[in-house]
Formats: structure tokens, sequence, C-alpha cells
């Protein structure tokens, strides 16, 4: 499984899964199927007004309108959606560049170029093959502009959900967490969601140690990063718990 480390606002370094060729295939396809429903509309359009300014001009205006639509689609909706166009937020993918961060224009700009060679001279096959056998499932177009496609929504399996009711009699271990916020709490949720996917340690240490920083806290004996990172989370769950009565 290829990953691609993405750092947070929080410089909290976390791993996402890249997109394979199978999710971006779909992704394509349900665009496609937007496009056939536009086509569908730009019809009865057609028929609707040909009437009242001629068919020649009728036809005219749904064809530039609808070319121009197909034409800058991917390219409108990946700048304008962070990364996603109709069908990669669907199939929960998007665009990322390759240092982790949300791609500048000209990055969706080389990508949207590199169409041409990946999808339209080689009939769709050099983009498939691309990401078929690139390291980080790039197409030629990402190869270029330096991006890739990553999975969106995490699928952590049930029992490594993060957090778990607190008990009535439970004991908190840390008694001051007034330096964290929700937004912090959601942060370190997803940095162990992040880890039971790639099994990469490195990311727990470096949350565990900001926090630990951010709190003057040590880890208690026999408590390693990841019980630690739960333990806080357990503990600001049930401080919320306890202020909210």
């Amino acid at each position: 499984m290829q990953t691609i480390k993405v750092k947070t606002a929080q410089n909290v370094d976390i791993d996402y899964e890249v997109a394979g060729v199978g999710e971006r295939t779909l992704a394509r396809l349900i665009d496609f199927g937007f496009f056939l429903a536009a086509y569908l509309i730009a019809l009865i359009i057609y028929n609707l007004i040909e009437k009242s300014v001629g068919y020649r001009v009728a036809a005219i205006v749904i064809i530039i309108v609808y070319a121009t639509l197909f034409v800058f689609y991917d390219l409108a909706c990946e700048t304008l959606m962070n990364g996603q166009s109709f069908g990669k937020r669907i199939m929960k993918i998007k665009v990322i560049s390759l240092d982790g961060g949300r791609p500048r224009f000209s990055q969706y700009l080389l990508r949207w170029l590199f169409r041409i060679v990946d999808f339209t001279i080689s009939f769709q096959l050099c983009g498939l093959l691309s990401a078929a056998l690139t390291e980080k499932q790039q197409r030629v177009g990402d190869i270029v502009a330096g991006t890739t496609l990553i999975k969106t929504s995490p699928r952590t399996k049930a029992r490594n959900i993060v957090f778990k009711p607190v008990e009535n009699n439970y004991q908190p271990v840390f008694a001051n967490l007034g330096a964290l916020n929700d937004n912090d709490i959601t942060l370190l949720q997803e940095v162990i969601r992040s880890y039971y996917q790639s099994s990469n340690s490195n990311v727990l240490t470096g949350a565990a140690a900001k926090v630990r920083d951010l709190l003057s806290v040590t880890n208690p004996e026999n408590m390693n990063d990841l019980k630690f990172l739960q333990t806080v989370i357990k503990d600001y769950k049930h401080h919320a718990v306890q202020d909210a009565e």
C-alpha cells in the first residue's frame, strides 16, 4: 500500500493512502456520466430555443457551451473544489502535491494540459498504464506537475476506533489539558487512524512529542506513544463531559 505524508497546520505528519487505478477510473466514469446528463439537458434546451432563435444559432450556442464545459471541467473543478471533480468527490479521492500540500494553480494547469497525452492522443492507455506502473500511482500529468491522488476517507476497522465511551468511574491520567481544543483532539484521532492504516510509528512519535511539549508532561511508566495519545484523547473527553455537567 503506497502512502504519501501530509503535514498539517500543526506540523504533524499524517500518511494518506494513494488512490489506485480503480478509484481513478470509477471517478472518471462518474464524471462522464455527468457529461452524458449534460448532453441530454443540452438537447432539451436546443429543442426549446431553436424555434425562437433558429436552429443554426441554437446549435452553435449549445456546442460552444458544451465544448467549453467539457474542455475546462477538470481544471475548473480541481481548482475550485480543492483537488476534486464531482466524480473524485463521490469516490473520496483528491489531487494533492507530492510535498503534502494543496497544489498550486500551475500544478493543476500542468495536469490538465497533459490530459492530451494521457487520454486524448493515447486513447486513455497512457494515463492508465502510467498510473498502474508508477510508485505513486501517477499518470504523466501527475509526474510532470508533481502531484498524485490520495484517498480522503480513512479505512480504519471498527476495533481501531479511537473514541470509546468513558466509564462512569473513569479516573483520568492527565488533569491539565487546557492547552488542547477540539480541533487538536480531532487531529490526534486522525494521527492514530493514519498509524493503523500505514503502521508508520514515526507519525505517532512526532505527534506524541508535540503533545508532551504542549502539556509539559511525560509518558507514565510502561505507556508507549500510542497508548499515551489514546489516553490524552480519553482524558479530554472525560473532562469535557464533566465540564458540561
